[in-house]
């Protein structure tokens, strides 16, 4: 398994990732803001620059008003 963000699968991770965000409708600063993280961070990570491990994804999905569980299953569901 290559471990890279420039996998097919990591692609529909990070485009997931910047899907989520939108639809609960806040921008990359304000979620920026929420994870105590930089706007630059937030945009590295949607466009697959920058992993995130689990422990960051369910922070994420805190942030976004969503469950870990319910994010990895429409991730599941989109490969």
């Amino acid at each position: 398994m290559p471990k890279s963000t420039f996998t097919s699968d990591y692609r529909v991770f990070a485009r997931l990732l910047r899907e989520t965000r939108e639809q609960a409708g806040v921008t990359q600063v304000e979620l920026a803001k929420k994870l105590r993280q930089t706007q630059s961070y937030v945009s590295k990570v949607e466009r697959g620059e920058r992993r995130l491990d689990l422990v960051q994804l369910r922070w994420w999905c805190i942030a976004l008003g969503i469950s870990a569980s319910a994010f990895v299953r429409d991730f599941e569901r989109q490969l």
